[in-house]
């Protein structure tokens, strides 16, 4: 799940700090989430799943298709 994120947020052309500030954390806390030594709380995996309109299996890697 955290490589998925980290390819969501670079095929958006978006910055660990855009991320940061739409989730209302900080950069470093965005930046553990990416390298997955932070857990994604849900509240977090929902918003992310609305910013890039995919689903949260589909972040989660169960599911491969992003819908």
């Amino acid at each position: 799940m955290y490589k998925r994120i980290r390819k969501l947020r670079e095929d958006n052309d978006l910055l660990q700090k855009n991320l940061a500030e739409y989730l209302n954390c900080s950069q470093v806390a965005y930046s553990r989430y990416e390298l997955g030594t932070r857990d994604i709380p849900t509240e977090v995996l929902i918003a992310l799943s609305k910013f890039y309109n995919v689903s949260t299996d589909y972040i989660l890697g169960l599911k491969d298709e992003k819908n």
